[in-house]
């Protein structure tokens, strides 16, 4: 949300004489809204785990799998855990071919390492055809990387 909202800024921005706003040229820093960014996604994380201490949920990490005992208990790393409500958020990984799968792979990142990144790419590859390959390709060209958008053909219907 942080950087779409700062493409829609820069497309503000962009357009903003043909609403009779004149301005000198601007600047954009990318190192300063991944600094702002980063603090606001620390701060919501904090919330949310400070919410679930004052909710006594337990948070419980590692992989884990449901038993065959006859209340609902799931057996973590080892150690069996009983409860009326059990939710196992299992999150997900992008599954990243290796060079000899295709040949480079191990130049581009996934799109979490888009939050990784220290400066703005002059030029950029997104690959896919989802909302957010859409969404960071459309970020990356308006804040002014060179985008480009891959798609597979035999896949699109």
């Amino acid at each position: 949300q942080v950087m779409w909202n700062t493409a829609v800024h820069a497309e503000f921005i962009h357009d903003h004489t043909d609403y009779g706003f004149e301005t000198p040229g601007f600047k954009f820093s990318w190192r300063t809204i991944k600094e702002k960014r980063d603090a606001y996604v620390r701060r919501l994380n904090d919330i949310y785990e400070s919410n679930v201490k004052k909710a006594h949920i337990d948070v419980i990490r590692g992989y884990g799998k449901f038993t065959a005992d006859p209340e609902p208990t799931i057996e973590v790393d080892g150690k069996k855990y009983t409860a009326p409500h059990i939710l196992i958020a299992t999150g997900g990984r992008p599954a990243v071919p290796s060079d000899s799968e295709i040949p480079g792979a191990s130049l581009g990142m996934t799109s979490d390492g888009f939050f990784d990144l220290e400066e703005l790419p002059r030029r950029s590859v997104v690959v896919g055809a989802g909302y957010i390959a859409v969404e960071m390709a459309g970020i990356l060209s308006t804040l002014g990387s060179k985008s480009s958008l891959l798609i597979r053909h035999d896949k699109v219907v």
